[in-house]
């Protein structure tokens, strides 16, 4: 089984590759608290995180972002008091890549 988190992000283009049901279902026995969905046509992987408060939740939201920028990968993030869903899907092949099973991977590791 592949560890996500030992990976990192590379440059993802149109027509790279999407990740395979195998794949998907390896990512999904290291992080089964992610649920892969549809929006408009495009798999996404989701997981909502839980906080005590809004100060919590504001502190995990950045977090996210400085590794999203460390990986050069960016998700959706919406934060709310006692909660973030964090988003993670690959626009420039509109579905997931193997750099979002990485990055969200990476998002489990940086919540208590």
């Amino acid at each position: 089984m592949n560890n996500f988190t030992a990976l990192h992000c590379e440059a993802c283009q149109a027509g790279a590759r999407e990740v395979s049901g195998d794949e998907l279902k390896a990512f999904a026995r290291q992080a089964p608290e992610w649920t892969v969905l549809e929006i408009g046509g495009v798999k996404r992987l989701q997981r909502e995180f839980d906080f005590k408060n809004f100060v919590e939740a504001l502190a995990f939201t950045q977090k996210v972002g400085e590794l999203s920028e460390a990986e050069n990968h960016h998700p959706s993030i919406l934060t709310e008091w006692g909660k973030v869903t964090v988003t993670w899907w690959t626009h420039a092949i509109n579905g997931l890549h193997q750099n979002d099973l990485i990055a969200a991977a990476k998002t489990d590791l940086l919540y208590k």
